[in-house]
């Protein structure tokens, strides 16, 4: 084997020095013939690997190498290139076991001095490159934040073109980087990234996408061991398996989402009112009604620093919070309770701001409660609960809102309504208005018009 062959002094010291690899190697003496060159002498190329290799065994070379590559190795290693091609074994026991700068150790060099010198600021260069500047974090951080916070005043299709964005620059960034408290930064950022394309991907009406987004944020949040951005992953593939039709799985994954560390109440809040919504698709009045009181119950007035100081797509305030309650009412079939939720969204919203108006939560929210409306007769009041939804532009109509509609426009085959001639306007208009949505476009269909 080429270990077993009888190695060269030149081998011993690159050994020592820590320049064995020919990387290594290459590095240091393109550094030395720098210097060199600087004072006026010729010098060449560093040798190629196989070159190399055969300068590292005895009688691997026939000849020394020519004066410009010479004149490197000897300053580089204070030896004449005689001695550095002889066999290691023929040093005295204690030159091999002894300095590697210079046959005398008490005899240092200004060149070598300065020669150690620019190996340290090297090794230090090559540390700092191994770390970002912290600004690039912050600046990430930021454009997550405000997209997270922007979600529901942007179009689902530009929201997901960013967040793809942001999810790649926090994978390059991994990367770069290899100090631990930058990887745990960037695998969160990769996290909340993500799961912003998940809840988007599903407002498009990609299911598969969807699912497939929420399973990556779920492990990037497993591997910082950060609770809220797994339990905020597991709460939407909840979500997306009752939309799919396993309410079962569903309850499921929403408990087991329940029990990851660190929530704050608007985490549990989500969570229950997630809960709840399978148990309604289940049509498991009980369970749904106990999950909607422990959603309510959520007042303890702990946070965590995603679902609350992020917040946006990731919070879940009373506002949603009884949007998704109405939502539940009415997989039950209880419009009364349906209704008085339905409003109390519409008018936590209505305190606000117009421009700060998620459509996400108003569009669903106006939509039940036409929807209540209609499970009552009142076709009249569904329209005017409608009329708000029928303005929005066809970019952000997403699934949240055309699984309601579709629902709404089953309500409308009900006999007392067949004929009505405010039951069949109202009945086209839904179906001009979910014609042009993305949702419709990519080929999603709603389990809520099934089940209706």
């Amino acid at each position: 084997m080429d270990e077993e062959r009888p190695r060269t002094v030149l081998f011993m010291l690159a050994t020592r020095r820590g320049i064995r690899p020919h990387t290594a190697f290459s590095e240091e003496y393109a550094r030395v013939a720098q210097a060199l060159r600087s004072e006026g002498y010729k010098v060449a190329p560093p040798p190629g690997s196989r070159h190399y290799e055969r300068l590292l065994t005895v009688g691997g070379v026939k000849t020394a190498p020519h004066a410009p590559t010479t004149r490197v190795l000897e300053r580089m290693f204070q030896r004449p290139i005689g001695d550095l091609l002889r066999s290691a074994a023929d040093e005295p026991s204690d030159e091999r076991q002894g300095s590697t700068w210079a046959p005398s150790p008490s005899v240092l060099s200004e060149s070598e001095m300065l020669m150690t010198a620019r190996d340290a600021a090297s090794h230090a260069g090559e540390a700092a490159a191994l770390r970002l500047d912290d600004l690039t974090l912050d600046q990430l951080d930021d454009e997550l934040l405000a997209l997270a916070r922007g979600y529901g005043s942007k179009a689902p299709a530009e929201v997901f073109g960013e967040a793809h964005g942001l999810l790649q620059r926090a994978q390059v960034d991994l990367e770069r980087t290899r100090a631990p408290e930058q990887h745990t930064r960037l695998y969160y950022a990769a996290a909340r990234a993500s799961a912003l394309l998940a809840a988007v991907s599903f407002d498009l009406g990609a299911l598969a996408p969807a699912v497939s987004f929420a399973r990556t944020a779920a492990q990037y949040g497993k591997t910082i061991d950060h609770g809220p951005a797994q339990a905020y992953a597991y709460g939407m593939l909840a979500f997306m398996a009752f939309w799919d039709g396993r309410p079962s799985e569903s309850v499921r994954l929403a408990k087991t989402a329940q029990q990851f560390g660190g929530l704050g109440d608007t985490a549990r809040r989500r969570l229950f009112a997630i809960e709840a919504r399978a148990h309604g698709h289940l049509r498991a009045d009980d369970q749904a009604q106990r999950a909607i009181r422990a959603a309510l119950e959520q007042t303890s007035g702990h946070r965590d620093e995603l679902h609350d100081d992020i917040g946006g797509e990731f919070g879940f305030d009373a506002a949603r919070t009884a949007m998704s309650h109405a939502t539940t009412c009415l997989l039950l079939r209880d419009p009364a309770h349906a209704e008085e939720f339905a409003t109390k969204a519409l008018t936590l919203l209505g305190n606000r701001p117009q421009d700060e108006v998620p459509i996400v939560v108003s569009g669903p929210a106006a939509i039940d409660l036409a929807r209540a409306r209609l499970m009552r007769g009142e076709v009249e009041g569904a329209q005017e609960a409608l009329n708000p939804v029928f303005e929005v532009a066809p970019g952000w109509r997403g699934s949240g809102m055309m699984e309601r509609l579709i629902a709404a426009r089953i309500e409308l085959t009900r006999p007392e309504f067949r004929g009505a001639p405010a039951a069949l306007a109202l009945a086209e208009q839904i179906e001009e208005f979910s014609a042009l949505s993305p949702a419709r476009r990519l080929g999603a269909q709603s389990p809520l018009a099934l089940e209706a």
